[in-house]
């Protein structure tokens, strides 16, 4: 029999599998991996670099629906909130991949290459370097917190007893749907605000799609 006219393994296939496997159960091994695809578990090996290796090309996939292009955006800060806008999304589409690659370092060359174009763009805006990656960090914090909040029921807070928490349960009755976007519109307006008075240039934000309440 002649070879298959379609590879039986590459990395792409390596790379569907595992997430197929991560959005499953939240994580993956190497021999489900082959068990999936149907080869041996020393075939997978000689595509990709152990475990590791398949982390980061999962980085690589979940980051690639990232739109880079909103980093190129005028004025900075509507680039910046458009930049973690797109973020969320693609990371909302797997939430359970979030504490796997949050947890191990960064070293896929494409997703590195994003946060330089990050990183230029703040320096270009006229932040001081040394401020610069805890800015990126906070913004990812608020990101990803927000994307596993996407994936948690819309209610968070059962209420047996309505009278043992009167307040509680008003502020809820208050608040209307969209919890996490609106928690996220929060948080996003408050950064923003911060990183304004960090660059020195007081850009403007388009209005946030849900209202939210100032922040002082």
């Amino acid at each position: 029999m002649g070879r298959p006219r379609t590879p039986l393994l590459d990395r792409e296939r390596i790379t569907t599998t595992a997430l197929q496997l991560v959005d499953e159960s939240g994580d993956f091994s190497v021999p489900q991996i082959a068990r999936r695809l149907g080869v041996q578990t020393g075939s997978v090996y000689h595509h990709v670099d152990g475990r590791d290796g398949i982390v980061e090309l999962l980085r690589e996939r979940v980051a690639s629906a990232i739109e880079t292009a909103t980093l190129d955006l005028e004025p900075w800060d509507t680039a910046v909130e458009a930049w973690a806008r797109s973020y969320r999304a693609a990371f909302a589409a797997h939430p359970r991949a979030i504490p796997l690659l949050m947890t191990s370092p960064v070293r896929a060359p494409r997703v590195l290459d994003q946060y330089e174009r990050a990183v230029t763009r703040l320096l270009d805006a006229g932040f001081e370097p040394a401020g610069i990656m805890a800015l990126i960090t906070a913004l990812e914090n608020l990101v990803l917190g927000s994307a596993l909040d996407l994936a948690a029921p819309e209610t968070m807070w059962e209420l047996p007893d309505r009278a043992a928490t009167p307040h509680l349960a008003a502020a809820l009755a208050a608040a209307g749907g969209h919890r996490a976007d609106r928690a996220f519109e929060v948080g996003l307006a408050a950064l923003m605000k911060h990183a304004r008075t960090l660059s020195g240039i007081h850009g403007s934000l388009r209005p946030p799609n849900f209202p939210v309440p100032p922040v002082t």
